[in-house]
């Protein structure tokens, strides 16, 4: 279960998600956020949920009172396992050590903590509302009352020396921290960032020094004993996140709020983003959804583009049962370049004990990206994709 929480202090020049600098109508979009879980309760009918996520946006924006609201419904409305993973994006400015205590008294059992770096000038560029001592009193804080918390990282801003992004992950580990999120710095079309590259006041995006600092992002954290589990994502044995990695192993979801998608393996939809527009919908009991039919092929390329993202890969065998020889046989042909060039590579499946709830691919020949292709892996995730 996601939850959109569209509503942040003030934009972040990189981002490209729906949100509002606008609280006015923030209750208002509470209680259709409550509408809706009820107006949707039956479409998970046989199934259970496992993960709740408040993402956004600025979830840590709402009152607690107001998360327990949201969290209340989704247990009267629909079935939930006895210990779900409850998280929760927040912003370090945010989390005052009496938030932080409240929250270790909730539901919530995992902290998304927005960091994205420990200094100063590097949160100035890209204009968020914390600052780096900000960063480091709520870590300090939230780790004695949270073993489950994740921070995002953003690498590859121009002009970031490999030993100013060495300090940034040192920060990280010295703060006992269970599970990065690692992103290299996009340029998403009509955010600030693209305004001002574009305008020559910021200067462009340098992919070999994001490849640099990429690369020394793996080998630190494999040294400090992470797993990098996903390509964006590092978490010590039992701190994955099992939310996302149920988006990456195909698992249906339900997403609630503006912009919101869900999927439930044969369809994907996606709810208008626009505060007003969602609002005026719901308050007719209305679902303000986008909904699409997936075919075979865009199950197949969904299956491709998030399996070469983890370190479970692609199964051969799934491909197989799941799709038939026609789409193995276009599978094998298509990587067996990637393979040559030392991008892609055949091994046997993997199992992490710890991680129960995770689809196993143990004893199945299984198609993976090597450390060289990683960085690339998007493109070619694309190249293998059934046209």
């Amino acid at each position: 279960m996601y939850i959109h929480i569209p509503f942040c202090k003030q934009a972040c020049f990189y981002c490209d998600f729906h949100f509002s600098t606008s609280m006015k109508r923030k209750d208002e979009l509470v209680q259709c956020l409550v509408k809706e879980l009820e107006l949707r309760k039956n479409e998970l009918e046989n199934l259970v949920v496992e993960t709740i996520y408040f993402g956004g946006g600025t979830p840590s924006l709402l009152t607690l009172d107001e998360l327990q609201l949201l969290i209340d419904t989704i247990y009267s409305n629909y079935k939930v396992v006895g210990n779900p993973e409850i998280t929760l994006e927040a912003n370090p400015d945010d989390l005052s050590s009496a938030v932080i205590k409240e929250l270790a008294k909730s539901p919530i059992n995992r902290l998304s903590i927005g960091v994205q770096s420990f200094f100063e000038d590097d949160l100035k560029s890209m204009n968020r509302a914390h600052n780096a001592d900000e960063a480091k009193r709520c870590l300090q804080e939230a780790t004695q009352y949270f073993d489950n918390i994740t921070i995002d990282l953003i690498y590859g801003i121009p002009n970031m020396s490999l030993e100013k992004w060495n300090q940034n992950l040192e920060m990280a580990f010295s703060f006992g921290i269970n599970h990065i999120s690692s992103y290299a710095l996009t340029v998403e079309p009509k955010t600030a960032l693209d305004t001002f590259i574009n305008k020559g006041i910021y200067p462009p995006i340098d992919e070999a020094l994001a490849l640099q600092h990429f690369n020394h992002l793996v080998e630190k954290t494999t040294a400090e004993g992470f797993v990098h589990y996903e390509i964006s994502n590092f978490g010590k044995p039992a701190f994955f996140s099992k939310h996302n990695t149920s988006y990456w192993q195909g698992k249906p979801y339900i997403g609630i709020g503006p912009s919101a998608h869900s999927f439930n393996k044969q369809q994907r939809s996606w709810n208008v983003s626009n505060n007003a527009k969602y609002i005026q919908s719901i308050q007719k009991k209305e679902l303000p959804n986008t909904v699409e039919t997936l075919s075979e092929a865009d199950q197949f390329n969904e299956y491709i583009m998030t399996g070469l993202r983890t370190i479970w890969g692609v199964s051969l065998e799934r491909i197989a049962v799941e799709f038939g020889p026609l789409f193995l046989q276009h599978l094998e042909k298509h990587s067996e370049k990637y393979i040559n060039q030392g991008l892609l590579e055949l091994s046997n499946g993997v199992e992490i004990s710890e991680e129960k709830y995770l689809q196993s691919t143990l004893n199945q020949s299984v198609l993976k990206t090597t450390q060289s292709g990683k960085f690339l892996v998007d493109g070619i995730a694309s190249e293998l994709f059934m046209i």
